[in-house]
């Protein structure tokens, strides 16, 4: 890759970044993806480089619970609950899963992990107070792109089940 090579060709490319463009052009979502210069791997950062607020930025968090991983989809102004989703998911305990769990389980790295383009049978949690914002941003695929789009039409295409899964 060449250092003249910016974000948006970077993302043009294959991998994880070509999934998520795949996906949002699928659900007719093309137009949603936002790529940048600098890193949006941290909540705050993308925040700051989009220009919102923290809690719009969606967390996109894997945790383990009885074996199993699980999608949780946190407001960047919030921490993930681990009772509450063991609870969700039947279980006594939730863990964050680790980076090769991550992997396994998404397809996708830290840092960028999405919510599109998930495996089937994935369970994908959204946390209840990202309803308070009309418009929400979670990852690209890559540490440097995110998709802007409505919260209604962020539960239509990942198919996430809205609960209390922050404190």
């Amino acid at each position: 890759m060449s250092e003249t090579e910016t974000n948006e060709q970077r993302v043009r490319k294959g991998g994880s970044a070509e999934r998520v463009r795949a996906f949002l052009e699928q659900h007719g979502l093309a137009d949603a993806l936002v790529c940048f210069e600098q890193s949006t791997k941290t909540a705050q950062l993308a925040a700051e480089a989009m220009g919102c607020e923290l809690g719009q930025i969606v967390k996109s968090l894997v945790f383990v619970v009885n074996g199993k991983p699980v999608v949780a989809l946190v407001a960047g102004d919030r921490r993930g609950d681990p009772a509450a989703i063991a609870s969700l998911m039947g279980g006594r305990t939730a863990a964050f899963a680790d980076a090769e769990t991550v992997r396994q389980a998404t397809g996708y790295a830290i840092g960028g992990v999405s919510p599109f383009g998930l495996p089937e049978g994935l369970p994908v949690y959204v946390d209840d107070s990202l309803g308070r914002f009309d418009v929400v941003y979670p990852a690209g695929g890559t540490p440097s792109s995110m998709v802007r789009l409505s919260f209604d039409r962020l539960l239509e295409v990942t198919g996430g089940i809205v609960a209390r899964i922050s404190e």
